[in-house]
């Protein structure tokens, strides 16, 4: 992290006359469109989401695919397994929360995003020529990238929010976010449809691809500006992001770094954290299985013919559009609070409830774990292609209603201290789905889906008891600070 970090300033020196020539360019082109302040914000909300849309085209494509990829893998010299990579990189990922909020705090949450989409587009450029070394390794760095990117996400979609927009402007992130799921996975249905072996050329093809697309994103962050009248990690703790390159000493940058440190541990241990990492942990493994395994556990089943690999990229499809449309949608609602949160999560739950039985009935237990050759076993009815395509888009439609009203609830309860509330979450989400990405290498798919049902009940209720209290916390102010 300490490396992340020198790496960040040094870029940041070197970046600077050009981002301040472009940011010139770009104030003269805002003020001659009048854009408000209330535009501008809305504008970095959108510039965020498109950004990341590129990034997670690539990557989540990418971990759609991964371990499909590798087990039709010539090369008998590597021997990683992309299960194993998914799990490392959440394992990193977790550990790397405690600190991130730091790294922001010294080097800003615009940089923080750059450096971070650097690394993701280096991880998704090992498998253009995959070895196992080098595989692993960038594992690890794509695990300390994303925590610093996820915390300064959390950061800018905060300070361009306020109370009454904090849900819109969730809703706006999230589905642009999940747009990338639809984009990704189309070109896998039409270039891998009909085909049950992926050769070399076609990896290659699609890798390359991919790591354009992920550097494309990485830049787009220069597009987001600082709104006026707002509240980054580096303001509150000292003053703003120029000011800090020019007269911040080490020391100052290192008591910044600490303070942040210790506002994230303090934060851990409140009532209201500690009940939603409940919900925050059923996100997790939610999220490994409809981003690794349920794919997979399609693309092994031979019932399905010569389709079924291309069903991988079906399958994100649908997911991405369930998770687009409860974006949008949960978006528009939450622009009338009268009902709050709490709806939205009950409906994911039971969405989710009806996904997990409707899998649970139509895909055989061993798909998780089936070898190169796939499983020509049934669960309790043929396999269906419908009925799984079907699953996929409910999977996607559940995660958006956790995913939005998790985000709107940490921002309105943390407006004040966002970065380390967002650590505090990517935190807890992503120890969770190292955790799952462990287990689907040995567990069958019923016991998979049991644990999820179980940790989703009781998600739901703890999410429901913060929500009740969510106004009384915010009147009497964040009082994690006196802990």
């Amino acid at each position: 992290m300490i490396v992340f970090s020198f790496l960040c300033q040094t870029l940041k020196g070197s970046f600077k006359r050009k981002i301040e020539l472009f940011r010139t360019e770009e104030d003269n082109f805002l003020r001659k469109n009048k854009m408000s302040p209330k535009s501008k914000k809305l504008f970095n909300i959108i510039m965020l989401g498109v950004a990341f849309m590129f990034m997670f085209t690539a990557f989540q494509t990418c971990g759609n695919v991964a371990q499909t990829v590798i087990t039709n893998l010539n090369n008998t010299n590597f021997h990683g397994s992309g299960y194993t990579s998914m799990a490392i990189i959440y394992g990193v990922f977790s550990a790397s929360n405690l600190i991130s909020p730091s790294v922001v705090a010294v080097v800003g949450p615009q940089l923080s995003m750059f450096v971070s989409g650097l690394f993701y587009s280096i991880y998704i450029a090992v498998f253009i020529q995959p070895f196992t070394w080098s595989f692993y390794t960038a594992s690890v760095f794509i695990g300390i990238a994303a925590a610093v990117i996820w915390t300064a996400q959390g950061n800018c979609l905060t300070i361009n929010s306020d109370e009454n927009t904090i849900g819109r402007n969730s809703g706006i992130f999230w589905a642009l976010l999940q747009s990338s799921l639809f984009f990704g996975n189309l070109y896998i249905y039409f270039a891998w449809r009909g085909k049950t072996h992926i050769s070399e050329s076609d990896r290659r093809t699609v890798f390359i691809a991919l790591t354009v697309l992920s550097l494309v994103g990485t830049f787009l962050f220069f597009l987001i500006r600082k709104p006026e009248e707002s509240n980054t990690l580096e303001e509150e703790v000292s003053s703003t992001d120029e000011s800090i390159v020019d007269n911040s000493s080490v020391q100052s940058k290192a008591t910044r770094a600490v303070d942040a440190f210790k506002r994230s541990i303090k934060l851990y241990f409140t009532k209201e954290i500690l009940l939603l990492s409940v919900t925050t942990a059923y996100t997790g493994l939610e999220l490994t299985f409809f981003s690794g395994v349920y794919g997979t556990c399609i693309g092994a089943v031979n019932r399905f013919g010569t389709e079924e690999k291309s069903l991988i990229g079906l399958s994100g499809i649908f997911i991405g559009i369930g998770e687009i449309l409860g974006g949008g949608f949960f978006g528009l609602v939450n622009k009338d609070n009268r009902f709050g949160r709490n709806p939205v999560v009950m409906l994911g739950i039971v969405i989710h409830f009806v996904a997990f039985y409707l899998i649970f009935y139509n895909i055989p237990n061993d798909a998780p774990i089936a070898s190169f050759e796939g499983t020509d076993n049934s669960a309790y009815m043929n396999p269906s292609k419908e009925l799984a395509i079907f699953c996929s888009f409910l999977l996607g439609l559940g995660d958006s209603c956790f995913n939005t009203q998790l985000l709107s609830i940490l921002g309105f309860l943390y407006s004040e201290d966002s970065a380390p509330a967002f650590a505090v979450f990517k935190f807890v989400q992503s120890i969770c789905a190292a955790v799952a990405f462990f287990y689907s290498n040995y567990l069958l798919l019923q016991w998979q889906l049991l644990i999820m049902a179980v940790v989703g009940f009781f998600g739901t209720i703890s999410f429901f008891t913060v929500e009740w209290e969510a106004a009384a916390f915010v009147a009497r102010g964040s009082d994690y600070r006196s802990i």
